[in-house]
């Protein structure tokens, strides 16, 4: 630890870094009328709480300070570990003046005295203790309230609290001084001084029970100004002298308020403190090298005055550097040391701009200050020794990182609690970095004047230098670049002490840190939640506030020689001070101050941090590399960022921060640190949208990886997946291609294809190669076509596609008549139908491209079913145990069976297309079923047409025409006006649409025309009489004369079967005629009965019936009258004719036999 000295104080001023206190006023006013004269010094004081010394107590390193001015005064409460709320207020006591001495602050056990005597009245304020104030003993909060929260509730003018001095009036004996103290029973006491030298005390009974000076420039500008016009330059020359005017009004306000009245040394941890007017300043022991530096000569007479070296003869040598330093320091003007500065700042060499400095010191030295110099260089006898000593008391580097803190759940709790709040308030945190502040600036400007003075050594040469040229080759070659490099350190110090924290929302520190988690940080400093305790606050401020505390504050626990050394003001601030110098050290293997900067979002601060020590610190290179990319990344420079990145990648392995960033990596594949530090700026640049730089920097990572294998899959993977989200589908298929993983290939390869068909890209995804990946392409396709919804994706047409890419129209074909299935089960639509009705056109045409003896495909058969992905093999679809597992049975199926399929399909949509609601049951339905589907529409040529495919009976087509002749012969005139729609879908040669053609008459000349086209064997007149019939329809003749030539017995069947005697009578005895020759070609006869012509017949058992109907009723006697004679005449002809048969055949027996 640097030495620090006990008898010299630097003083500390917080009062331009503290947030504006919000001083509240009471008043106190007694009645009383002012004296005259009255007026007494303005005076200041402090109170030490009795266990301000406890590490453990609420009132640890806590006190008060006061100041009066005429008649009131100021009390201000202060804590150097927690912030107080409410602690600062004025009483003023109207027409009284507060008496030098007489306030004083007392504490019992319970509560705070505060005492207050004024030239006419005493005063007793009773506060509560600050033990009272809060219920548990472990304070955790970082803001308490203050003792004097409540004081505004006081009845201050009451007799408990005040009374007013007797004889007060009379001015010759009006106190001038006085003090104030509690006694042993609780009685306020107060010792009144008069100028007469007498005394009086006061005695009160034991109780029971910010203003801010702001001045404005605008007013008085404003008010210089005439209703003339100015010029642009009368108006600025105005501008500048009134802001002149205010800025020293400001410089005298602040010179007011920075007048010393008392000094206060707390007798319990010595904590020394400087009471001004209008704040109070710190008095903190100086270093014995600064002491060195900035005492005068006649402060500082003797060697024994520098305790940084045991030998007496360094330490007058080091005395004597001492003094020099002053001279050089005096020596170099205003303008020299910023333009030494300038060079500091600007990266430019410091040993140059010291030569330049130097340079001018002799071409000005008027005084002859470089004689005097070297005056005193000549009694200096190891000029080397001593500036080694004193390089080696300003370095601040270290051989480590700073320990891990060592409060662990081990240490007791209230022992942690009590630690986690040491010098953790606002005006600790003020009072601990300004510290720095100061002593970075002393060291810049000593290391300054040092170089220069050794600058001037080697112009000196073997005048001053009794050691010769070895001493002067070590100067050259080790002191001055060690004192450059400490020059520029403390340079760096300097500046960020002084640079101010950007003030980042919240939200955004939270996104911020949601990007920095994927480097998994585990310590990486935490965002404090009273980071604006201070306005402005610097960058130091923040970085001692949420990571340098704790750790500092650890180390000093751990190193402590006792629980009272924790509290001892001088140990524990020089300790303070110079920890946090070290953490901030550059050359230090600590990084903790940057990763706080980045933590954060203090990027612009960052930035100019890296800038300042790139060119000279050798240490933490890749780390500074990497916090730079971290800026311009958060800048959107994100090629500048990925060359830092790769940068860094060179020290991994060598920096304390390069090796924590990948000390986390759990990844089995990244093995080596390179590349777990490639990973973790990937998943950087990933987090943040960067594709094009993860693309970038994982194709450099692959060939480092070369030999791991996992590696090299992983981050192929990772460039495939950026190229695919970019769009750039030939460079992601070139990716998967070189990635030996089969189960990560196939991860990608599965992707492609989701993310490629769901783009519409079908095309690139067609024309790839898919070398040694053919059948796996394949596989991802069906397994994505047939477990996805068919309209919501198009993955059958992309392996339809696939394959006629690859001319194996087979597959097409399979795939297109697999689909074509699926829609008519799944998709019950119109436009499904359309769909199915081109899936079966497009599988045609695929095996109509192949030679016919491979011009087949294979059909799963009615039994068998898709397997589904992810199914049970033991389960069914509702999760019910399948007796015996499903085995797959399958049928060929070729050109003529493909074309059934599609005009199946074909029917389907004709039938969607003339009746909507149809589609959803034709998708799935049979011929059989579609027959009867596109009767009950009217669509009869497709029925027809149908029938014929499959070989299907044609029986419903004319038995659905019949009934639609028979609903159109007695339907009204909506159903005749419904009927011309489907008329006019079937083909007839031709339809009249007429007044002398109705409806009905079309559709029975259709029926007629489909008799005719298929007349047969009849059989189709015989159902269309029989529905006929049965709806109790009169027979039209054309129907019965047509039904009659080609089966008349079955005709007479159905008169019998429907009971109709009178017309099967009438048929009969026309048969008869017929056979017997009259109207025979009426009835398909061709030849009448004759004994030469073939034989005859009739249908006796269905004559025979009717006979017997005919007999049981005496309705129908005439009729069978009729019939019986006219058989009776057949009989007659068929006996003549017989016989003339036979006799024939015996006269001509070779006649019979030809």
């Amino acid at each position: 630890m640097a030495a620090a000295l006990e008898r010299s104080f630097i003083e500390i001023c917080g009062f331009e870094r503290e947030t504006q206190r919000r001083c509240r006023e009471v008043t106190v006013n007694l009645g009383l009328n002012a004296l005259p004269g009255g007026k007494f010094p303005d005076s200041a004081g402090a109170f030490h709480y009795e266990e301000s010394g406890k590490l453990l107590s609420v009132t640890s390193n806590r006190f008060i300070h006061w100041s009066t001015c005429g008649d009131s005064v100021q009390f201000v409460e202060l804590s150097l570990d927690t912030n107080l709320l409410n602690n600062a207020v004025k009483l003023r006591f109207s027409h009284c003046a507060v008496l030098p001495g007489g306030v004083s602050v007392q504490e019992t056990l319970s509560n705070v005295v505060v005492l207050v005597c004024t030239n006419q009245s005493v005063h007793r304020l009773v506060l509560p203790h600050p033990t009272r104030m809060y219920r548990s003993e472990l304070m955790t909060e970082q803001h308490m309230q203050s003792i004097f929260t409540d004081v505004g509730k006081l009845s201050l003018q009451d007799g408990p609290h005040s009374a007013a001095i007797p004889n007060a009036g009379n001015y010759t004996s009006s106190p001038n001084s006085a003090t104030c103290w509690i006694s042993h029973k609780g009685e306020a006491h107060y010792a009144l001084a008069t100028p007469t030298g007498g005394i009086t005390v006061v005695t009160l009974p034991p109780h029971d029970t910010q203003g801010t000076n702001s001045s404005s420039a605008h007013a008085p500008l404003q008010s210089s100004l005439t209703e003339f016009e100015f010029s642009q330059e009368e108006y600025r020359q105005l501008q500048v002298e009134f802001w002149a005017k205010f800025y020293a009004c400001c410089l005298q306000y602040q010179e007011a308020l920075a007048l010393p009245l008392g000094l206060s040394v707390s007798p319990h941890t010595g904590l020394a403190c400087l009471l001004k007017k209008g704040f109070v300043s710190f008095l903190l022991p100086c270093f014995a090298v600064d002491h060195l530096y900035l005492s005068f000569d006649k402060y500082l007479v003797s060697e024994d005055e520098t305790p940084i070296t045991e030998d007496p003869d360094v330490a007058r040598d080091v005395f004597q550097i001492a003094q020099c330093l002053r001279l050089v320091s005096d020596a170099v003007s205003g303008e020299m040391s910023f333009e030494m500065e300038k060079a500091l700042d600007q990266l430019e060499s410091p040993e140059r701009a010291a030569e330049l400095v130097l340079d001018n010191m002799l071409s000005t030295d008027s005084e002859n200050v470089i004689e005097d110099i070297q005056n005193k260089l000549q009694d200096v006898r190891n000029p080397v020794s001593a500036m080694n000593v004193l390089l080696r008391e300003m370095d601040l580097e270290t051989d480590a990182e700073p320990p891990e803190p060592p409060l662990s759940s081990a240490q007791p709790l209230l022992t942690r609690l009590g630690l986690s709040q040491l010098y953790g308030s606002s005006t600790a945190v003020a009072m601990v970095c300004q510290t720095v502040v100061t002593v970075a600036m002393t060291r810049t400007q000593f290391c300054r004047d040092l170089l220069i003075l050794q600058k001037l050594y080697l112009r000196f040469g073997d005048n001053v230098f009794l050691g010769g040229g070895a001493q002067l080759l070590q100067l050259q070659q080790d002191l001055i670049p060690r004192c450059s490099h400490l020059l520029s350190s403390y340079y760096l110090l300097k500046k960020i002490t002084q640079t101010l924290a950007s003030s980042v929302p919240v939200d955004i520190i939270d996104a911020n840190l949601q990007h920095l988690s994927v480097l998994e940080l585990s310590d990486s400093p935490a965002l404090s939640p009273n980071r604006t305790a201070l306005n402005p606050q610097t960058v130091v401020e923040l970085f001692y506030q949420t990571a340098a505390r704790r750790n500092i504050v650890s180390q000093i626990y751990s190193q402590r020689n006792s629980e009272a050394e924790l509290l001892q003001w001088g140990h524990m601030t020089s300790s303070l001070v110079h920890l946090l110098a070290q953490m901030l050290w550059p050359s230090n293997p600590g990084f903790q101050f940057p990763e706080c900067l980045m933590s954060n979002c203090q990027y612009t601060q960052l930035q100019e941090y890296v800038r300042l020590v790139g060119p000279w610190c050798q240490v933490n290179i890749g780390s500074c590399r990497f916090m730079l990319g971290q800026c311009y990344l958060n800048n959107g420079e994100g090629q500048k960022a990925l060359q830092c990145f790769q940068e860094a990648a060179n020290e991994v392995e060598k920096e304390e921060f390069l090796m924590k960033l990948t000390g986390t990596e759990d990844e089995e594949a990244a093995s080596t640190p390179r590349l777990q530090y490639y990973n973790k700026v990937l998943r950087l640049l990933e987090d943040v949208g960067l594709p094009e730089l993860v693309i970038q920097l994982s194709t450099l990572a692959v060939t480092e990886a070369a030999g791991e294998p996992g590696s090299q899959a992983a981050l192929w993977t990772r460039i495939f997946k950026h190229h695919l989200d970019l769009g750039h589908n030939s460079e992601a298929y070139e990716a998967l291609t070189q990635n030996q993983d089969s189960s990560m290939q196939m991860d990608c390869l599965r992707q492609l294809v989701v993310v490629l068909c769901e783009r519409s890209q079908l095309q690139d995804l067609v024309q790839f190669s898919y070398v040694n990946l053919h059948d796996e392409v394949v596989n991802i396709i069906e397994s994505r076509a047939r477990s996805l919804d068919l309209l919501a994706h198009n993955y059958y047409e992309l392996l339809y596609a696939f394959h006629i890419q690859r001319h194996n129209y087979r597959k097409a074909g399979t795939v297109m008549f697999e689909l074509a299935m699926r829609l008519g089960r799944e998709v019950r639509t119109r436009a499904g139908l359309q769909k199915q009705v081109n899936c079966y056109l497009s599988a045609l045409n695929c095996l109509r491209l192949i030679r016919p003896e491979y011009a087949w495909i294979v059909q799963p058969t009615a039994g068998a079913t898709y397997e589904r992905p992810g199914a049970s093999p033991k389960r069914d679809s509702d999760g019910e145990f399948t007796s015996e597992p499903v085995r797959g049975q399958v049928d060929i199926l070729e050109l003529p069976d493909l074309e059934k399929e599609y005009i199946l399909s074909r029917s389907r949509l004709t039938l969607a297309q003339h009746h909507p609601p149809s589609a959803a049951i034709a998708g799935s339905a049979s011929a059989v079923e579609m027959v009867s589907l596109l009767v009950q529409t009217g669509l009869f040529d497709g029925a027809v047409s149908l029938c014929q495919t499959f070989k299907l009976p044609l029986t419903p087509v004319f038995e659905g025409l019949a009934f639609k002749c028979v609903k159109l012969q007695f339907g009204g005139e909506d159903v005749q006006n419904e009927a011309w729609a489907w008329l006019a879908v079937n083909q007839l040669s031709t339809v009249v649409n007429t007044k002398e053609s109705s409806a009905a008459d079309e559709a029975w000349r259709l029926l007629a025309s489909y008799l005719e086209r298929f007349s047969g064997d009849g059989r189709h007149h015989r159902h269309v009489i029989a529905k006929l019939l049965s709806h109790a329809v009169p027979l039209p003749a054309w129907i019965t004369a047509a039904y009659k030539a080609v089966d008349a017995a079955a005709l007479l069947r159905l008169y019998l079967n429907f009971d109709l005697l009178d017309a099967a009578a009438e048929l009969v005895m026309e048969y008869v005629d017929a056979v017997l020759g009259k109207g025979h070609q009426y009835f398909g006869i061709e030849k009448p009965l004759s004994a030469t012509g073939p034989l005859v017949w009739l249908p006796y058992t269905a004559i025979d019936q009717l006979l017997r109907a005919l007999s049981e009723t005496q309705t129908n006697t005439c009729i069978y009258n009729k019939l019986r004679d006219k058989l009776d005449e057949y009989q007659r002809s068929v006996d003549q004719a017989t016989k003339r048969r036979l006799t024939t055949r015996s006269a001509f027996p070779n006649l019979s036999r030809s």
